[in-house]
């Protein structure tokens, strides 16, 4: 029932967000009487600020037209190089008209980032991909939203998960590809190549771990506290509910995004109440680059996707109750997850001082798993003052952590150059 609700309410609220945003042009239209009336300004910060509370925010595009590689301003175009039905591998393909460019392009690195299935849509890591853009050759896993997804197609659990990285690195290739993982996906990530290695499969230059619960057991969070103290049966019955008739996913069990959601606020409400009463502040004053930048934020971080129930309730089972993977007893489709069995694939782990969502040690402790890495191939990284998102976007994100991350990757292509006969596939005339 509580989606049923959640629906009743949106179409509620959705003529009042249409309302008050008509209220809000009205009073800022020069040509409008209503404009006239002293305190206009603050009438029409005010409706913008309900229309923006009340409406409902669709999935946003990545929106990467170009980026500057290589010293010159090259085209981005997007292509779904595979589609599975709860996922696409997006390829972001460089084009350039210069030569010179084009032959810089073919020779840079190939990256797969591994974005997280935890609410928001993989465009969250939107500055991620720009920035790796400039560098390197970029696909990224797009992660769909549950509730668009028809029954006939089937449960999506944590295994189907390392079987889907698992299917994109080997359709990218292995060779010369570095997998990153952000925040969730670490361990399905660890979990894919540990596998490939066992069965002998050639495995990725490198891993970059990005904040993500390895061990989930250190330095426990809010987010982890609540995973423990809960049994598997309440989050069975509190937060799994039936996709509404009006989706195509109709009847599918989902965690709804709009739980997560409410998740993600309650966990700073004071942070979230400032931040709309700095953009009524800004309306009023007529600040529009914060305001933007505020409109730019809550578009992306108030769009949310549902989950599948098997892949949310794999995860609060397998990584955060039963710490499967760092005590040696994870299974996927019964075969046993060794880290030690990867010797190929360099390793770099990356933390937030101030992350409170993956705590300090979570990502580090793969290094101890991977045994069977050399110590020169692992390296690690704790980003000073950064929290969860500022290792994945924002200042930080450029001037600190992608710096450590080029090289680190710079570093691990010359050895896999050197090391593996096979060169990389190169891309068609006029693009990377």
């Amino acid at each position: 029932m509580l989606y049923q609700l959640h629906e009743f309410q949106k179409s509620l609220l959705e003529p009042v967000s249409s309302w008050a945003r008509a209220a809000s042009a009205a009073f800022i239209d020069a040509s409008n009487p209503a404009s006239k009336i002293p305190g206009s300004e603050r009438l029409a910060a005010g409706y913008e600020l309900l229309y923006r509370l009340g409406k409902d925010y669709k999935k946003p595009e990545f929106g990467i037209r170009s980026v500057h590689a290589h010293g010159r301003d090259v085209a981005i175009h997007e292509i779904a190089t595979v589609t599975k039905p709860f996922c696409k591998l997006i390829r972001f393909k460089r084009f350039s008209d210069d030569v010179e460019v084009i032959k810089k392009l073919k020779e840079d690195p190939v990256v797969l980032v591994v974005a997280p299935m935890s609410g928001h849509h993989s465009t969250l890591l939107r500055d991620t991909v720009r920035t790796l853009l400039q560098d390197h050759k970029v696909y990224i896993t797009d992660w769909i939203d549950a509730r668009t997804v028809p029954l006939e197609d089937g449960e999506f659990g944590l295994d189907d998960y390392v079987h889907y990285v698992q299917e994109f690195i080997r359709t990218i290739g292995a060779e010369n590809l570095h997998v990153i993982s952000v925040c969730q996906p670490t361990v399905p990530t660890l979990g894919a190549i540990s596998l490939m290695a066992t069965a002998g499969e050639k495995t990725p230059a490198s891993m970059i771990m990005m904040g993500g619960p390895i061990d989930a057991r250190k330095s426990p969070t809010a987010v982890n506290d609540l995973a423990d103290q809960k049994s598997f049966e309440w989050f069975e019955s509190h937060v799994i509910y039936s996709v509404p008739p009006n989706y195509p996913g109709a009847g599918r069990k989902v965690y709804p995004g709009f739980l997560q959601h409410t998740g993600f606020m309650a966990m700073n409400p004071k942070n979230h109440m400032q931040s709309h009463w700095d953009y009524f502040q800004n309306l009023v004053r007529g600040d529009e680059q914060d305001a933007k930048a505020h409109i730019r934020f809550y578009d992306e971080y108030n769009a949310v996707l549902d989950m599948d129930a098997k892949f949310y309730l794999d995860t609060i089972k397998i990584v955060f109750q039963d710490y499967a993977l760092p005590d040696g007893k994870w299974k996927v489709a019964g075969k046993l997850v060794k880290p030690e069995d990867i010797t190929e694939t360099a390793l770099l782990s990356i933390e937030g001082e101030l992350d409170d969502i993956s705590g300090s040690g979570q990502t580090r402790a793969a290094h101890a798993l991977c045994s069977g890495i050399t110590k020169p191939n692992k390296d690690h990284y704790e980003v000073a003052g950064a929290g969860h998102y500022g290792i994945f976007a924002g200042r930080r994100w450029r001037e600190k952590v992608y710096p450590k991350i080029k090289s680190f990757i710079r570093e691990h292509q010359t050895v896999q150059k050197k090391t593996r006969a096979r060169p990389p596939k190169l891309e068609g005339q006029k693009s990377a």
